[in-house]
């Protein structure tokens, strides 16, 4: 991936350009000591003059006002907000005329930015202070008053926070009165240039030390570049928060969210004094010193599936490359390629009107879907389908171009939407929620339903920073995973019962990655590369987690790598510098899954017996206590010297009523709550009163006897053995009040105990 950069041979200003910004994909404007304020084409480089500012006026910075979001309002769309060196701000309509200009600072002010929902703006200045203003211009309130002068600032994502400079430092401020700021020591120079982006919740800066460093709102540093040969001018996030621009004298960098540099582009324009995305994150503009607009778009693009490649090669043409057969495929499309995505067979591939889906069947006669929207954010596949996000909503088409559905929940916020917050599979969208990220939305994909179905919704007691659902297998196998903010990383089912809330499955997971073709699911945990061949064990027995695992050095990837892609057996992990390392793992966990899915145990028995691997036939183990096959996991827990469980499982044999068997089957992975709803929904209360006794939950089980009536003298005689087998008194007042009205026998019990025995045989 890099940047094509263009310009024009001579500058359309005949002064130094301070500023740049988008006001819609298809128009930027710049504005330089010139006065004069220029509209501009990026597709023809054509420009038209759109006002000439008063000679007073040397500006600093500009921005536009922000894009509606979904079922927002629209007024002030086309508001620029200009701040200028007189200590001025000048809000400007489209058509370049002044609606407002107020003495906002003394001195400069350098650097002015719209809140992300509209509702106001921020300005910082010379004089050391920050103020918010309202949408109109009025002055809201003084945030930050200091004795140097802040050179940049930004917003947080939630815009209860301001960022600005300090000197060498970094300053975040709530807005709310006496709140205490959070400062750190940045930079070794001054610094020049902040941002913070709302999707990604990570901090950039750069200053006069020559470097850019990548932070998180703790202040915690993530990434420090190499030194420039210059000082760091100009800097900005790309809308979805995956990639962020950088630039300097002469230098224009395209960095990856990590902090690595994707590419180096030397254009001979002076020092880039800003920076702008396009709103859909393909190409940048930026003010140079020499009076020129430099325009970059990004190209060669590569994305890899099993053994497809797909690279884009122009800004409208992508080229296909099936690796082994060298089979290649030009494909070129009407419009630039706004988004690609490659998975599952097939080339997604949206420009600004259409979206296009080719098969590897035919890549030649692609599904063509016409877009409501030309801002699409996000693109994630699925086996049978494929979802669309945009600021208008999210959209969920099949590969043949129908529109499936249309999600919408209350309080739905798209632009917020990235990759790690939103998750598909073929039955079941899942979605961190915008105002609370400790709750994540579950939407059932029914067949033929316009509207998904929402499911109850997950509630963590912590943030959610990411999550993914498994891709294989059927609804009832779906499961969540989910990563919080203190890195642990859980698991749940998505359509189990009420007791199979979230489990804590590892501690220190940077990231994840579902296989795109079994359950298995891949981390990079702490040092450590970890792949967790059947996470499902942590439901049916948690004992077995740390034996059906892959443990692997990751020092091979160096600092912080992050797991890619997980097809097949193959493992894509990113290491900090960019490059892009693939890693094996053993095949015959893979095959195992697909015999269990379908039902095959002998021939998983037979699998395990050749390979000979304890990890395996603890996975077999868990799979087939799962599918209720007690002679499989007999054998399993044998060749893993389980020898308690194996006595168990010859125990739950020689149940007689299968209800119970499965019962039993609930209570070895420890799921008490499952195994009395069965017991309870068969109607066998008896057995669900011993199954509390064996586990000692007295209290349940002698609600269950007095509830029903029955075996109230068994429950207490237990206890009392229990009781006196430790030589402790009995303290529990329901307990001590059923002892003093029933009168216990125990022979009587015995002969009770043994008729419900024999009752169970009779009708088993």
């Amino acid at each position: 991936m890099k940047f094509k950069t263009s310009n024009l041979d001579d500058p359309k200003h005949n002064a130094l350009v301070c500023c740049v910004g988008w006001c819609n994909a298809e128009e930027v404007y710049s504005c330089g000591d010139d006065h004069l304020l220029l509209r501009w084409n990026p597709a023809t480089k054509e420009t038209a003059t759109v006002a000439e500012l008063p000679p007073e006026v040397f500006p600093t910075d500009m921005d536009w006002f922000p894009r509606p979001q979904a079922g927002g309002k629209k007024q002030g769309l086309d508001l620029l907000l200009l701040t200028a060196a007189d200590g001025k701000f000048h809000l400007i309509g489209k058509s370049g005329r002044v609606e407002k200009s107020v003495d906002a600072h003394k001195g400069a002010v350098l650097a002015g930015r719209w809140s992300h929902d509209g509702a106001g703006f921020l300005t910082v200045g010379e004089d050391g202070q920050a103020k918010v203003w309202s949408r109109s211009g009025m002055l809201r309130s003084t945030v930050v008053q200091g004795d140097s002068p802040v050179y940049s600032a930004a917003w947080s994502p939630d815009g209860t926070q301001l960022l600005h400079t300090q000197g060498k430092a970094l300053v975040i401020k709530a807005l709310a009165p006496n709140s205490k700021p959070h400062r750190w020591k940045a930079h070794d120079g001054l610094i020049l240039k902040v941002a913070w982006n709302p999707s990604n919740n990570l901090i950039i800066s750069g200053g006069e030390d020559c470097r850019y460093k990548v932070w998180d709102t703790y202040g915690r540093q993530l990434y420090a570049s190499p030194a420039h040969d210059h000082p760091v001018t100009a800097l900005s996030w790309a809308p979805d928060g995956d990639l962020f621009a950088v630039g300097s004298f002469n230098t224009l960098r395209l960095c990856d969210r990590a902090g690595w540099s994707h590419s180096l582009e030397k254009p001979s324009t002076g020092s880039i004094f800003n920076i702008a995305w396009s709103s859909d994150g393909t190409q940048v503009a930026g003010a140079c010193g020499n009076g020129h607009v430099v325009f970059a778009h990004i190209v060669e693009r590569q994305l890899q599936w099993k053994r497809l490649e797909a690279t884009q090669t122009a800004p409208e043409a992508v080229e296909l490359r099936e690796v082994g057969s060298e089979g290649r495929e030009q494909l070129e499309f009407p419009g630039r390629v706004v988004k690609l995505a490659l998975g599952h067979g097939r080339l997604v591939v949206v420009t600004p009107s259409q979206c296009l889906v080719h098969s590897a069947a035919n890549w030649s006669t692609p599904a063509v879907v016409e877009l409501r929207q030309s801002s699409v954010r996000l693109v994630l596949l699925a086996p049978r389908h494929f979802l669309l996000v945009d600021s208008a909503g999210l959209a969920l088409y099949s590969y043949e171009g129908r529109l499936l559905a249309s999600p919408r929940w209350a309080g739905m916020q798209p632009d917020a939407l990235t990759g790690a917050t939103v998750s598909l599979s073929n039955d079941t969208i899942a979605v961190r929620d915008q105002l609370d990220d400790k709750c994540v939305r579950l939407l059932e994909l029914a067949q033929g339903a316009r509207a998904p179905t929402e499911l109850p919704a997950l509630q963590h007691w912590l943030g959610v920073s990411e999550l993914a659902l498994s891709q294989a297998g059927p609804p009832a196998e779906r499961q969540l995973a989910l990563v919080d903010r203190n890195r642990d990383l859980y698991l749940r089912h998505v359509h189990g019962p009420a007791h199979r809330s979230l489990r804590k499955l590892a501690p220190m997971v940077q990231s994840l990655c579902w296989n795109s073709d079994t359950n298995v699911l891949a981390t990079v945990q702490d040092t450590s590369l970890t792949v967790w061949f059947f996470p499902a064990v942590l439901h049916v027995d948690s004992q077995l987690v740390k034996r059906t695992v892959l443990v692997r050095d990751a020092s091979e990837f160096g600092k912080a790598p992050a797991v890619v892609s997980f097809a097949g057996n193959h493992l894509g992990v990113r290491r900090a510098d960019g490059a892009l390392v693939s890693s094996a793992v053993s095949p015959y966990p893979a095959v195992l899954h697909g015999y269990a899915s379908a039902g095959r145990w002998d021939d998983a028995l037979r699998l395990c017996r050749f390979v000979k691997d304890a990890t395996l036939w603890a996975c077999l183990a868990a799979m087939a206590a799962q599918a209720k096959q007690l002679e499989a996991a007999e054998e399993a827990y044998a060749a893993i010297d389980e020898v308690d469980k194996v006595l168990y499982l010859q125990h739950i044999r020689e149940v007689p009523v299968s209800a119970a068997r499965l019962a039993e089957m609930c209570l070895l992975g420890g799921n008490t709550q499952e195994a009395e709803g069965v017991l309870l929904q068969n109607g066998l209360v008896f057995r669900a009163i011993m199954m509390n006794l064996r586990v000692h939950n007295w209290n349940r089980a002698l609600e269950l006897a007095a509830k029903h009536k029955t075996h109230v003298d068994t429950v207490l005689l237990h206890r009392r053995d229990y009781l006196r087998a430790f030589g402790k008194p009995e303290t529990n007042e329901r307990f001590l009040h059923f002892a003093a009205e029933v009168e216990l026998d125990e022979e009587n019990i015995a002969r009770k105990v043994e008729l419900e025995y024999e009752k169970e045989r009779e009708n088993g």
